[in-house]
């Protein structure tokens, strides 16, 4: 027997052993699947029904890649999330051929002026300049990877000037001075992964003038990293400003207060996304989690609904003039808005008592989470832009205004939509998503369960592995600094010298007919 014949022999008996196995396994999948009393479709379709539910747990895949138009996708449609990529990875946010806007659709648009300004014309801030890596796309053939280079690339950070500054807690010792816009919104460390943390901080530090959110998990290394202004939250759970019996310790939020990156501390009454306490999963408290937190590690973490240490607005207020008496710094509020006569009320308060909020954070329904439930998600709490233009009127009326300012939140991730904000009423505006997604965030909605595939919400240290702290904080840098151009630009279309200067006269609504009516002539009360 020559050798031809003996590789001919062993090829036979393998692909023999290999049939026998396939049958074996599917005549073991037919038994299980026909005796098993869960799944109607497997006991009448053995194996072949398996098809049904592989086809269904890659669904939202093929959605997202294939099947979805560029419009369809949510939370971010495909165009929405390329253009937060483009910003924070080539720095660059042009656009080819025209609009891709449905023109025929309802929406709100900025009123252009016949006589924009000129560049030299702008009062922007130009002597701080921020160097930050970028990509050059090169190449980008169909069947292989782009060809990209990168970059270093100077470019001024786009700051209010001193006299625009945006000064939040003018009565208290140590006011805090914003020159930049635009923010990142509430993330704990906990909800997103220490490599996540860390990036955002460094390259919102690198950007200049804006400020980073530590959402009520507390104040980690991670959040400090960077050379960034930090807003402190505290939600009901009291995470980092509590003692070992969970109640409120004012010892532990006067350390908290000598950090000098902590510029002002926010009581979380309410979230867009969950109007109820938050949550987060046992396998996400690790042990440093834990100790941050000062819980116990490995167990579910549920805050309350609210706050045990006040009920009503006057006791909230109380609790707020004691908070800014003992650290010496401002302190606000994050809500979610569901009436008029709700902002009204908080309005008539602060005219009536001469206390309350250095700042009111309103989050829009259409906010995101790490983790909460549909029905709260979907139903309850308005939307930004009825939620923002009640709060300001209100304020507006009560004559009350000025002593507050207001950050709005809920998909403010492009110029327009934050010009627009301004409009209605917002000094400020928060973006968390979007700096999520300059950090690698690939939409996968898993953010509850601890395997963030990009590892960005995730405390794996095998995924977070995927995210490079050096790479995506040039990225985080790139779309704060590219963000604040656009809100320049779109200044200066509008005719002002200063996005500052947005008001209510700067933006209509056109409705599905083409009619057209300004901002200030619409009515939220309905």
């Amino acid at each position: 027997m020559n050798i031809a014949d003996m590789m001919t022999i062993i090829a036979f008996i393998f692909t023999s052993f290999l049939l026998a196995s396939l049958i074996i396994i599917l005549l073991y999948l037919f038994l299980v699947d026909r005796n098993q009393k869960q799944h109607p479709v497997l006991r009448n379709y053995p194996v072949l029904g398996r098809a049904r539910y592989f086809l269904e747990q890659i669904g939202p895949e093929l959605r997202q890649y294939l099947f979805n138009s560029d419009f369809e996708g949510k939370p971010f449609n495909r165009v929405e999330y390329q253009h937060i990529v483009k910003k924070a990875k080539y720095k660059r946010d042009v656009v080819g051929f025209g609009s891709l806007r449905d023109f025929d659709k309802p929406g709100y648009y900025i009123r252009n002026s016949m006589f924009p300004k000129l560049t030299e014309e702008i009062n922007m801030d130009t002597s701080i300049k921020v160097k930050t890596n970028r990509y050059l796309l090169i190449h980008e053939p169909l069947f292989m990877h782009r060809k990209e280079k990168l970059e270093s690339h100077e470019s001024p950070a786009y700051l209010l000037k001193e006299e625009d500054a945006i000064v939040i807690g003018t009565n208290c010792e140590q006011p805090f001075v914003v020159k930049g816009q635009i923010g990142m919104s509430a993330m704990s460390y906990g909800s997103l992964g220490k490599r996540a943390i860390t990036a955002l901080s460094e390259g919102i530090g690198m950007a200049k003038g804006s400020w980073m959110n530590t959402g009520e998990g507390g104040i980690s290394e991670y959040h400090l990293k960077g050379d960034v202004d930090i807003i402190m939250q505290i939600g009901p759970g009291l995470f980092g400003v509590r003692d070992p019996e969970g109640n409120f310790s004012w010892e532990a939020l006067k350390d908290k207060a000598k950090i000098p990156q902590v510029k002002a501390f926010e009581l979380k009454l309410g979230q867009g996304a969950k109007t109820r306490g938050g949550h987060i999963d046992a396998e996400k408290v690790t042990e440093e989690i834990a100790s941050i937190r000062m819980v116990e590690p490995y167990k579910s973490i549920d805050s309350p609904n609210r706050f045990k240490e006040f009920s009503d607005l006057s006791s909230l207020f109380s609790f707020m003039e004691n908070v800014r008496k003992a650290t010496g710094k401002p302190i606000g509020m994050k809500v979610v808005i569901g009436s008029f006569h709700e902002a009204e009320e908080l309005a008539k308060q602060i005219k009536e008592t001469g206390q309350g909020p250095d700042f009111i954070t309103i989050d829009g329904g259409e906010g995101g989470t790490g983790a909460s439930y549909q029905e709260l998600a979907d139903g309850v709490g308005l939307p930004i832009k009825s939620a923002l233009p009640l709060v300001h009127k209100a304020l507006m009326e009560y004559g009350v205004r000025d002593k507050v300012k207001i950050i709005a939140s809920g998909k403010l991730i492009s110029p327009d939509r934050i010009a627009v904000a301004l409009a209605m009423g917002a000094d400020l505006v928060n973006i968390a998503r979007g700096f999520m997604i300059t950090v690698g965030c690939i939409q996968a909605l898993r953010c509850q369960s601890n395997a963030c595939p990009v590892g960005v919400a995730t405390t794996d240290p095998d995924l977070q592995k995927a995210l490079v702290i050096d790479e995506k904080k040039h990225r985080t840098a790139n779309y704060v600094i590219s963000m604040r151009k656009g809100l320049f630009r779109i200044a200066a279309a509008a005719g002002l010298d200063s996005p500052v200067k947005f008001s209510e006269e700067h933006v209509v609504y056109k409705d599905e007919k083409g009619k057209v009516v300004p901002l200030e002539e619409k009515t939220f009360l309905g």
